[in-house]
């Protein structure tokens, strides 16, 4: 039995310990349950985490590399690789994470996440650390946001804080860490953050705040503008130096606290005070860029239309053609308000200028307009399309001829009225015809009529290959667009391209305000357009020597001259038609466009003048219609000074030759030519005149000259031998006087001769401007053996008078004769009477002379008196054939004796 109780109580014991493993059990299984329990919970929380992570990440954007590039400014430098200006959205220096100095990358460290380098976006103690203070606090109290998450929130996201967006911000920062090197978005951190002034990046802040490059910060400048970004406003040096001083010295404890800095050091940087530190205020940056807007334009427009760079963000280093002072100098004479230095009408007048270099086409100044006050407005230099009048006649008209059909400057042509082929008139620009004229005056005096002829006979195909070869975007064109009457304008720049063009050489290069862009990793790339020969060189020198004589009186373009340069150039003015004359109530002296372009050999300047509206009409009066010529002038001397301007050269292709004046076609002046009527012109070279004129050759002189004397008759027979293939005249002269002078047909001639005289008689032939050498020969004339003197005189007449007659008539004597007669006259003639008798007399000599006086007759008479009478005896001449007025014989009286007569 005790075997059994044993047993018993050993089955007992066992039972016992059987249900004390049984009532063990149970909390096992209890917590059990509950691990289960929470297992299950755990789960569904993940779960639910999970769900709620992705429904809050769901919405998150794409890391798109697009947007991580952070939209920088481009910078604007000038021909001297001087900053000009800057163009973007907002105002941003980059840097390279090279180029970050360690002291910059140890204050952001320290301030901003020191544990960047060991955590993978989001940094579990921090996030744990700003989640007990927001409980404590309240949501938002503290960020626990690494570098890495600021990068995506500065970049993707926007700065409210809510659960959701915090969620994208780590879900994001997690993609963006597995996608770039610590380094990388070091550098995107360094370079998106705000600094104040609507400016980022802390290379900004170094610049802006204390006119440094970032590697060039102090210890104390580095940890000031590495405490900004928390709040850029608050902590602007400028505005508030207390609180930027305040927290510039909690950044260089969290340096000391976290071992980037020593004590000492730290110590040292916070005596420093940052009112003192920063620039001055007359060394901050003033943004000012209204004086270069129309350039800046320009370049603007440049890199769109050119490049695939987009200029307002992608940081890029623009180096353009600028020229500073040119620039000043254009904003200054257009907006000349009191009229000092261009006499503008109005303030509403505009204008569009374009300077560029002559030999490369860079631009070095543009003006967009007067009075203008909105950036980025209309720009009259680039954006205009107004019609060019007179400028385009080098370029469609004269330029085509001279290319193709190898004109020169004397080419003539009749300036007469035409039509165009289509029948429609036109005219000159004063309603006047000049006739024949060359193409040189032509272009100088602005006619209408023979640049269109010039234009119809090149053709139009041809001349539409050579505008556009020029710049000149030409989709149709007419007969009228010879004169400008283009259906869609040009600008002052396209004009400005096509004349330089003329003054290199025929070499065309496209207009730039791009020399050369940098991008951000340093790359250099060139992007000024390569020039190409549009012509030939004899072409443009030809054009060139042509438009040199606009400027010449009586050129159109007189005002534009600048003296002592060489200049070359156009006018240009555009005119309304019947019905907008009309519609608008405009005479017909005003026009809506006046432009002048024109160039030497540095620079090139097309210059047009009007209003924004063609309605709006510059009148006749004052010097409106010529403001164009004076901007002109006044800007070609201002970028010409001190500086030397060479006069155009004469290439190889083009010859000098002498050109006789008027003739049609052209003839080269002969050897006769007087040189009145020599015109020094240019040909190209093959292509000159060959005939030599002969319109003032010299005639073969007459040959066998003879003079004869008839004693009968007492004439002169002269005559002369002469063949010639065309109608001559002959000049005749005696003894070498204007009055001994007459021209006649034939070839003899015959002239009354003075006894006693010597005469010598030139002829020479004559053919309209052409004469001959002049033949001469020479005759003696013999004297008489006695002269009859009878006449009525005053004075004392002593000796006897023989004879009766009346001497009648007025003539001129002198002489010594005895007469023998009836009666005897003896004493002292005191009055007037009339010898009456029969006699002879004998006598010699011939007087000239005419009045009354006194004298004494003593057989020479040498007194003064009128006898009127007959002279019936001596020596009468009859009358010649050739009237020639003798030459005077020794008469010391001045009595009118005898009958002569003269030519004229």
């Amino acid at each position: 039995m005790s075997e059994q109780y044993q047993s018993r109580e050993e089955r007992r014991k066992q039972l016992q310990s059987k249900g004390k493993k049984k009532k063990q059990k149970k909390p096992r299984g209890l917590f059990k349950k509950i691990f289960l329990s929470l297992v299950v919970l755990g789960i569904i929380g993940i779960l639910t985490g999970v769900g709620t992570f992705a429904y809050l990440v769901k919405d998150a954007p794409k890391l798109d590399p697009k947007l991580l590039k952070d939209p920088i400014p481009s910078k604007i430098f000038d021909k001297n690789d001087k900053l000009i200006t800057e163009v973007g959205a907002v105002n941003r220096e980059y840097v390279n994470y090279k180029d970050i100095p360690a002291v910059v990358e140890d204050a952001v460290l320290a301030t901003e996440d020191y544990r960047f380098y060991k955590h993978h976006g989001i940094d579990p103690i921090r996030l744990g650390g700003a989640i007990l203070a927001n409980f404590q606090h309240g949501f938002g109290a503290e960020g626990g946001s690494t570098i890495t998450q600021q990068v995506v929130k500065n970049t993707f996201l926007t700065q409210e804080k809510t659960l959701k967006r915090k969620v994208q911000e780590a879900w994001l920062a997690y993609e963006l860490e597995q996608q770039y090197t610590k380094h990388q978005i070091f550098e995107m951190y360094v370079n998106k953050v705000y600094v104040s002034e609507n400016s980022h990046g802390l290379a900004t802040a170094a610049k802006i705040y204390y006119g440094k490059e970032l590697k060039d910060l102090t210890l104390a400048e580095a940890a000031q503008i590495a405490g900004m970004p928390q709040s850029p406003n608050n902590y602007n040096p400028f505005n508030y130096p207390d609180k930027a001083e305040e927290r510039r010295n909690i950044v260089l404890s969290l340096m000391y606290e976290h071992g980037y800095i020593s004590k000492q050091q730290m110590e040292e940087a916070k005596k420093v005070s940052v009112a003192k530190d920063v620039l001055p205020i007359e060394k901050r940056q003033v943004k000012d860029n209204k004086t270069y807007d129309s350039f800046v334009d320009a370049v603007i427009n440049e890199v769109d239309n050119t490049t695939d760079f987009d200029i307002y963000t992608d940081g890029l280093s623009i180096y353009t053609s600028l020229d500073r002072d040119a620039q000043l100098h254009v904003n200054e004479i257009l907006n000349d308000k009191d009229a000092n230095i261009i006499p503008y009408p109005d303030d509403k007048f505009q204008a569009g200028i374009v300077l560029l270099d002559t030999k490369t086409s860079e631009i070095r100044a543009i003006g967009g307009g007067r009075n203008q006050q909105v950036q980025r407005g209309f720009n009259y230099a680039t954006d205009t399309r107004r019609q060019p009048g007179s400028t385009i006649k080098p370029i469609l008209d004269y330029g085509p001829a001279i290319e193709y059909l190898n004109w020169g400057t004397y080419e003539m042509i009749n300036d007469k009225p035409i039509t165009y082929s289509s029948g429609k008139k036109f005219g000159n620009w004063d309603q006047k015809y000049k006739g024949p004229m060359t193409i040189r005056t032509a272009l100088q005096l602005s006619r209408n009529s023979p640049a269109v002829q010039a234009l119809q006979q090149v053709g139009l195909d041809k001349a539409k290959d050579f505008a556009v070869n020029l710049g000149i975007p030409l989709k149709e064109i007419y007969e009228s667009y010879a004169i400008g009457g283009f259906e869609t304008g040009v600008s002052p720049l396209q004009m400005a391209g096509a004349y330089a063009a003329f003054g290199n050489n025929g070499f065309y290069t496209k207009p730039h305000a791009v020399r050369k862009i940098k991008l951000r990793d340093g790359t250099m790339i060139d992007t000024s357009p390569k020039p190409k020969v549009v012509m030939k060189d004899s072409t443009a020198f030809i054009v060139t020597d042509m438009l040199k004589s606009v400027l010449v009186y009586p050129g159109t373009g007189t005002r534009a001259k600048v003296p002592g340069l060489p200049i070359a150039g156009k006018t240009g003015t555009t005119n309304y038609t019947d019905e907008e004359m009309q519609e608008w109530n405009i005479d017909s002296s005003s026009v809506p466009d006046a432009w002048f372009t024109g160039y030497t050999t540095n620079y090139t300047a097309s210059i047009w003048t009007g209003y924004a509206s063609r309605k709006t009409p510059i009148t006749a009066e004052g010097s409106n219609q010529r403001i164009a010529q004076l901007l002109f002038k006044n800007l070609m001397a201002y970028v010409s000074k001190d500086i030397e301007t060479p006069d155009f050269t004469m290439p190889n292709s083009v010859q000098k030759v002498r050109v006789e004046k008027g003739s049609m076609p052209a003839v080269l002046a002969s050897q006769y030519t007087p040189s009145s009527q020599v015109s020094i012109e240019y040909a190209v070279k093959g292509h000159a005149p060959k005939k030599v004129s002969e319109k003032y050759n010299k005639l073969s002189a007459p040959s066998n000259l003879i003079a004869k004397y008839d004693n009968t008759s007492g004439n002169v027979g002269v005559s002369w031998n002469y063949s010639a293939s065309k109608d001559v005249q002959f000049d005749i002269t005696i003894n070498g006087t204007t009055t001994n002078h007459s021209v006649q047909d034939g070839n003899s001639f015959t002239f009354k001769a003075n006894p006693g005289e010597k005469y010598t008689i030139s002829v020479f032939a004559l053919s309209g401007n052409n004469k001959s050498d002049a033949v001469h020969t020479t005759i003696d004339i013999p004297q008489a053996e006695e002269q009859t003197d009878q006449g009525t005189g005053n004075g004392t007449d002593t000796g006897t008078d023989t004879g009766t007659g009346t001497d009648t008539g007025t003539g001129t004597g002198s002489g010594t004769g005895t007469g023998s007669g009836t009666g005897t006259d003896t004493g002292t003639d005191t009055g007037t009477g009339t010898n009456n008798g029969t006699g002879t007399g004998t006598g010699t000599g011939i007087g000239n002379g005419s009045g009354t006086g006194t004298g004494t007759d003593t057989g020479t008479d040498n007194g003064n008196g009128n006898r009127n009478g007959s002279n019936n005896g001596g020596n009468t001449p009859p009358p010649v054939t050739t009237p020639v007025t003798p030459p005077s014989s020794a008469n010391t009286g001045n009595g009118n004796q005898g009958e002569t007569k003269t030519t004229q």
